[in-house]
């Protein structure tokens, strides 16, 4: 059974909300768990799809799964067996590529079946087999499947260069290096804030882990312990209800910041001429901000504003004065949902598959689109509170991989939005 989003748009967002655990963070943590034989016990654990997946998926190999609380969960990894690994679950996430540093560390050989994910654009896997390679670990590809098998042991420092800023291929690194007890630096390294979080859990579980410009230091243990963690609330899902807030032209105390993580994106918002309240070192309040005008974003690694929030703030440059170029080098598909917005009365000019100009302010329609991805499906969803008329969201499960009830979240705060079967 599917379902679908009804949205009325039209309508302010007024209130307050809390953001809930980190997503990206979630995933490398729990994967994380896998690299040793005592329980772990994770925290503020956001309840989404795709962090529901991989636990199914740890699960499937033999873990001890206990829920202590409602968002407090405790694995216990002391006997695993990869060929358990459900094929149909792992073709459906992409993080369960994450697996594969902790499996590592485990076992000499095992296959897995390609992950799945967001379809937004080419996302190679060579990035992680290329490191993997330079780890003594041998890869190949036949048919659906990757197979792994460790050709040679390290016994001297080694240094491993990443062919790109990867996030996740960051992450395998740094969780297989937990587990060896060489020094291995990592350059070319991703230093997103899922990438810090899933370094302070290594430091707990026994790994040296430190950090340079776009590099680390890894000299890992060969038992490493079991760990508590309390994971932190989602920058992502933040800066999204910010934007919608904006978007709406409404005003909404959001809690639950993490504001480190955000430096960037309130510096640019302010320029652009939002205006914020911040009441503790937690919390926003989004007020009017009727001079809005957004003049170019460009998604970069971090410390640049993350992918993730590109396609919201395209939906925010339909709303504002001006022309804004919406630039995202990363990945050639993340610019698809324009296209819809297109269809809903903006004014939108393709430059090539990584740059558009927006032109503004525009009147919004409702209609029905899909949701393409989990972000651009977030993203939609404001292009519906603002458009006039009723907007219609296909495939709510790509937007439920990220976002918690956000239906019911957003109810609260006054919009008009309905999750239907169909």
């Amino acid at each position: 059974m599917s379902e679908k989003f009804i949205i009325n748009g039209g309508k302010m967002l007024q209130g307050t909300i809390e953001v809930m655990g980190s997503k990206n963070a979630a995933l490398p943590i729990l994967a994380a768990t896998i690299l040793t034989k005592e329980p772990c016990i994770i925290g503020n654990v956001p309840l989404i799809e795709d962090v529901m997946r991989l636990i199914d998926i740890i699960k499937s190999m033999g873990a001890k799964v206990e829920w202590i609380e409602e968002r407090k969960i405790k694995i216990e990894c002391k006997n695993i067996n990869p060929k358990k690994i459900p094929e149909r679950v792992v073709g459906y996430l992409r993080g369960s590529a994450l697996l594969w540093g902790p499996l590592l560390s485990r076992f000499d050989n095992f296959k897995t079946i390609s992950p799945g994910g967001d379809i937004i654009g080419a996302r190679p896997l060579d990035t992680h087999f290329d490191a993997f390679l330079q780890m003594g670990v041998d890869v190949k590809q036949k048919g659906k499947f990757n197979y792994f098998k460790k050709i040679k042991k390290i016994k001297e420092d080694i240094i491993v260069i990443l062919n790109e800023f990867s996030v996740t291929g960051t992450e395998n690194v740094l969780l297989f290096a937990s587990s060896i007890p060489q020094k291995i630096t990592l350059k070319i390294a991703d230093q997103d804030y899922q990438v810090q979080e899933l370094a302070k859990v290594l430091r707990k579980m026994g790994a040296k882990i430190k950090p340079g410009f776009h590099e680390f230091e890894v000299e890992g243990a060969e038992k490493l312990k079991g760990f508590e963690h309390n994971l932190i609330a989602d920058p992502i899902e933040a800066g999204t209800f910010v934007i919608a807030v904006l978007a709406t032209k409404g005003e909404v105390l959001v809690k639950n910041v993490e504001m480190d993580y955000l430096t960037l994106f309130f510096k640019k918002m302010a320029a652009f001429g939002a205006n914020f309240e911040f009441p503790d070192k937690k919390s926003v309040k989004v007020l009017s901000s009727p001079k809005l005008a957004i003049t170019k974003i460009q998604s970069l690694p971090y410390p640049g504003i993350h992918t993730d929030l590109q396609s919201p703030f395209g939906i925010l440059a339909t709303q504002t004065k001006g022309s804004t170029l919406i630039h995202d080098p990363l990945y050639e598909g993340r610019l698809k949902y324009l296209e819809e917005l297109n269809k809903m009365g903006a004014d939108i000019i393709f430059c090539d598959p990584h740059r558009a100009i927006v032109n503004g302010p525009t009147n919004l329609h409702g209609i029905e689109v899909p949701s393409l991805d989990l972000r651009s499906g977030a993203s939609l969803i404001i292009a519906g509170l603002v458009a006039r008329g009723t907007t219609t969201i296909n495939n709510a499960y790509q937007i439920d991989r990220g976002y918690e009830k956000i239906e019911e979240r957003l109810q609260k705060l006054g919009a008009d939005i309905k999750r239907v079967s169909i």
